[in-house]
């Protein structure tokens, strides 16, 4: 029984349940408890970005090729938009076959309305170019000060990329990066003895403060939400994990904790840290996980290009607007750009529909506002399945670079 309590997956799936009861019998006691959710996620926040920069620059560093980095980055992108684009069809196919959005009404609140058209005015600011330009910081500092993944991976490439130039001069430099990694590495074990209290902490501010009631009308795009990335996970990335030798089922044991703290807090940044120490013990050269698994929070995000694709046919049958397949494929390419946003801002997946939405022109915002209130609820689909994306992208470039060398019973195969 000891045992049991000090398991952490054990602590988690409690505090969820916990949190869940709360939220449910005692919701303005569970409103008070955001702040525990959130100080987790911030305690995260705040190793997330030396840590990714260490790594990369450790991982280049020590490979000392910048031809092969080159192309292990190369591959990476080219794999996360290949994945992403099965995404955002899947997402489409299902929404026009299972039509969650008919029979359901648009009944916004002021408060709604003024929300909604916050985000169709950042999201009709949101272009490609801005994106690209935004990867280059103008300001390192600043670019760890605001913990911006993508401007981070950029300033550690080129720092890693400076140390192989160094030669000989520059070793002793990453002996200091690998002795300072390893102590971020147990802040980041200290920080996860809080998990359980931060997945508590949210959860329940989550049901206490949007309520269960809530799901009742949008209850079809919940379900098809769920259904569609339980498919896409079981179908098509399991199929990427055989083609490769890898066991989808060893992979989601294998990362069980994370799993669980990412549905209790709904945000995937709380387990990067932990998923990139996973993806080195699980025999993935310390390179590969520097590049892909930051990278892929912003490219490969499976869950969130499914989620875009329903959404927007979601609020077209609502609004009434049959569309057409022309229609339906220039919706495909405009979420293949935008969505690759999508983690970059707060609120980016609602911004990322508004600039969508805006685009073309055919579908009226005021929809947007029915997605308000359950789209907390979708959140934690959205990040697990992203989660478990970013770790199999991680699987396939490092077999497919020869830099995956489990160690005995580590290994997912």
């Amino acid at each position: 029984m000891n045992k049991l309590l000090k398991n952490m997956t054990f602590q988690v799936l409690s505090a969820i349940f916990a949190g869940i009861l709360l939220g449910v019998f005692v919701p303005d006691v569970a409103k008070m408890m955001k702040p525990l959710g959130e100080m987790f996620i911030n305690m995260v926040k705040m190793v997330i970005a030396p840590l990714i920069f260490f790594t990369i620059v450790l991982g280049i560093a020590k490979m000392g090729d910048m031809k092969k980095v080159g192309r292990v980055g190369g591959k990476a992108l080219i794999y996360f938009e290949i994945v992403t684009t099965f995404a955002l069809a899947i997402g489409l196919i299902v929404a026009n076959w299972v039509e969650p959005g008919e029979g359901v009404n648009i009944h916004a609140t002021q408060a709604e309305s003024d929300q909604v058209s916050e985000y169709a005015h950042e999201g009709e600011k949101m272009k490609l170019s801005d994106f690209i330009i935004h990867i280059i910081p103008s300001n390192a500092v600043e670019a760890f000060a605001k913990g911006d993944i993508l401007q981070v991976v950029f300033f550690a490439v080129l720092f890693g990329f400076a140390l192989v130039l160094l030669g000989e001069p520059g070793k002793p430099v990453i002996d200091l990066f690998d002795r300072i990694s390893n102590v971020f590495f147990k802040i980041v074990n200290i920080v996860m003895k809080a998990a359980p209290a931060g997945a508590f902490g949210a959860m329940a501010f989550t049901i206490g403060n949007y309520g269960l009631a809530t799901l009742i009308p949008l209850g079809k795009l919940m379900l098809s939400v769920y259904a569609t990335m339980f498919l896409f996970v079981f179908v098509i990335l399991n199929l990427i994990c055989k083609m490769y030798g890898f066991s989808l089922l060893k992979y989601l044991k294998y990362i069980k904790e994370e799993l669980l703290i990412v549905l209790g807090t709904s945000s995937s940044e709380s387990v990067l840290p932990q998923m990139m120490k996973k993806m080195e013990k699980a025999g993935c050269s310390k390179s590969v996980v520097g590049l892909v698994i930051p990278t892929g929070y912003s490219f490969n995000l499976d869950g969130t290009s499914i989620y875009l694709t329903m959404a927007v046919v979601f609020l077209a049958q609502v609004s009434g607007v049959d569309l057409t397949l022309t229609q339906e494929l220039t919706i495909l390419a405009i979420l293949m750009l935008t969505s690759k946003g999508a983690a970059t801002v707060t609120g980016g997946g609602f911004i990322v529909l508004a600039s969508t939405l805006s685009a073309m022109q055919v579908i009226p915002m005021e929809g947007l506002a029915l997605l308000l209130g359950v789209d907390r609820f979708m959140s934690e689909a959205r990040a697990i399945v992203n989660m478990i994306g970013n770790g199999i992208a991680t699987l396939v470039v490092a077999k497919s670079e020869k830099e995956y060398h489990p160690d005995g019973e580590d290994t997912l195969k």
